[in-house]
């Protein structure tokens, strides 16, 4: 629901509905040298680079898709794979046709839009349009010893 709606679900005058507009106006006002808030909302953003620079730990459940051949999940606008011979890769998650979530497919060990059929390598190479553009790719650590994998981009 939006803050009007809401507002007005209150049964408050359009005079009291501009009056809390200018509040919440003006109270968000800052001077400037006050620096702006980092947004921390994607977990796959460091904030001080701003590029992709996060490390999964497989030993977690979250992340238990990652520790088979074939698994794969979702962070944040990435998708991580575990590829048939068991090495990682990641990829941007959205279709560079309509912007679709893609998937993995283990069995032809590809990366499938189900919207329209778009199809990319595990490099994110279009092999099947229409996408016009391959996926972006990003670089992965993995350390067997911790079962930590770290995505980045350089």
């Amino acid at each position: 629901m939006k803050r009007s709606e809401f507002i007005r679900s209150l049964g408050l005058s359009t005079s009291a509905l501009m009056a809390v507009y200018c509040m919440g106006t003006l109270t968000s006002c800052t001077k400037e040298d006050t620096p702006a808030p980092t947004n921390n909302n994607n977990p796959t953003t460091n904030p001080i680079t701003g590029k992709v620079d996060f490390t999964l730990d497989l030993t977690q459940t979250a992340n238990k898709e990652l520790t088979a051949n074939g698994g794969f999940l979702y962070n944040g606008d990435i998708i991580i794979a575990r590829v048939r011979t068991g090495g990682f890769i990641a990829l941007s998650k959205v279709c560079t046709h309509q912007g679709t979530t893609v998937v993995y497919q283990k069995d032809t060990n590809d990366i499938y839009c189900p919207n329209h059929g778009s199809m990319f390598d595990i490099t994110g190479k279009v092999t099947k349009s229409p996408a016009p553009a391959p996926l972006k790719m990003y670089q992965t650590d993995y350390n067997a010893t911790t079962m930590k994998l770290r995505v980045f981009e350089s």
